[in-house]
C-alpha cells in the first residue's frame, strides 16, 4: 500500500468516520483511481472505523505542515 498527496486527497470529502467498506464504496462512487480503492482493499482492519485519513495514512500532511500564512494575503 502506497499513498501520494494526489491519491489521499480523493478522501478528503469521504464520509467520515467511515468503516473500510464505507470508504471503499464512497471512492467508487466518486470515481476515485483504482490505486485508491486498492489501498483501501489491503488496509488489514475490517471493522475499523476511520476519524480521517490521518488513521489510514499518518504521514498525511496537515496545514500546519505548509508554511503558507493566509493572514499575508
Amino acid at each position: 500500500m502506497y499513498w501520494t498527496l494526489e491519491l489521499a486527497s480523493k478522501l478528503e470529502d469521504a464520509p467520515w468516520p467511515a468503516t473500510k467498506e464505507e470508504l471503499i464504496d464512497f471512492a467508487t462512487r466518486s470515481g476515485a483511481p483504482m490505486e485508491v480503492i486498492e489501498n483501501l482493499q489491503e488496509i488489514e482492519e475490517e471493522a475499523e472505523v476511520f476519524e480521517t485519513i490521518e488513521d489510514i495514512w499518518p504521514d498525511y500532511p496537515s496545514k500546519d505542515d505548509f508554511f503558507f500564512n493566509e493572514d499575508e494575503y
